[in-house]
């Protein structure tokens, strides 16, 4: 796994282990402090290869080294507005990095499932409300944005011009919005709430109608995980072996504002708008159509918008009341999200 340090790969590391994988993690050190990666003791329990995902060479090292069953790549620069402050950074680890992987994969001589994680924003987007599925056209106006649409068009490049004859299939993840415990990213709204909150301080809102398909982190990661098992399992992947979206139902996305509301009902605080005059420009309005995943992995939303804040704020009150038992409380997570998926008849046992 490439990126499993940060706050999605951290998670996606435990559930991994969780599963009885072996782990092998190739990333940069954790990119915040403190940092879910070392706060869930992840360190001890996986093979953790310190490595850039722009040195060719040693992602191509990595992967002959360790052979994988799985590849899941999310190391990135995630955040849209320092894109703007640094898109050569931006477009050299998104795009680049993903050519590396892509390039050490085509050279594997045994079976393995491979998933590139993107991002709900390679969509070219007009902004007319309709969601978008995964057949509509790539494109960006920011550099993060630009970056992740290139991350699609490279994939699909190498799945037709040097998989179609490798046993390597290629499948590529496109999620929304994701929220859950352990993130410390700046420029993130649910972050921003919590250590406005904790400091007794208004919670400055930026955008607040700007809506996104907001989800809890671990929805995408058991799309990522139903994803990779299919691909593994199916004769040469199809069909498979493409694009998925993963989101919330698309009559569920919500506003900055409301997603705000919410919060304060579970933590009592305040607000205030704060609106930028120079702000780097950031899309308003962002939906999904998860009909493909529904249809092929069987994947669907489990835990609605509310339900998804209520966990994400409980594991920050956790954090704060017993910092040191962050790893027992995101398994008891883990396993929450596990049955609740149970119930709904969606894909939560995995077989990797």
């Amino acid at each position: 796994m490439s990126g499993h340090t940060g706050f999605k790969g951290s998670w996606l590391t435990l559930w991994l282990l969780r599963l009885g994988a072996r782990v092998h993690g190739f990333s940069l050190p954790p990119p915040t402090s403190p940092s879910l990666f070392e706060q869930l003791s992840l360190r001890k329990k996986v093979h953790h290869e310190p490595g850039d995902i722009r040195d060719p060479a040693a992602v191509l090292a990595s992967i002959q080294k360790t052979d994988p069953d799985f590849v899941f790549h999310l190391a990135a620069q995630p955040l849209v507005r320092r894109s703007y402050d640094d898109p050569v950074e931006t477009f050299s680890t998104n795009i680049m990095g993903t050519v590396h992987v892509l390039e050490a994969l085509r050279h594997l001589k045994k079976k393995c499932a491979a998933v590139i994680v993107t991002s709900d924003k390679c969509y070219r987007n007009d902004e007319a409300g309709d969601p978008f599925s995964e057949g509509d056209p790539l494109g960006g106006r920011d550099p993060y944005s630009a970056s992740k649409a290139a991350c699609e068009m490279v994939a699909e490049a190498y799945r037709h011009s040097f998989l179609q004859t490798s046993r390597v299939v290629l499948a590529s993840a496109r999620a929304g919005n994701v929220i859950g415990g352990g993130d410390w990213a700046a420029d993130r709204l649910i972050p921003d709430c919590v250590r406005a909150l904790v400091g007794e301080r208004s919670i400055r809102v930026r955008n607040p109608h700007a809506v996104r398909p907001w989800q809890h982190v671990l929805e995408p990661l058991c799309g990522y995980l139903s994803l990779a098992r299919m691909l593994h399992c199916s004769e040469e992947g199809t069909p498979f072996a493409g694009a998925f979206n993963f989101g919330p139902s698309w009559n569920a996305s919500q506003s900055v504002l409301e997603v705000v509301h919410r919060v304060l009902e579970f933590w009592p605080g305040k607000y205030e708008i704060h609106l930028e005059k120079d702000a780097p420009a950031e899309a308003h309005l962002l939906r999904l159509s998860i009909d493909k995943a529904e249809k092929h992995l069987g994947w669907r939303p489990v835990w609605d918008c509310e339900v998804s804040i209520r966990k994400t704020l409980e594991w920050y009150r956790a954090n704060q009341e017993e910092p040191g038992l962050m790893r027992e409380f995101s398994e008891g997570q883990i396993q929450a999200y596990e049955k609740s998926a149970a119930r709904e008849e969606g894909p939560c046992e995995h077989d990797l």
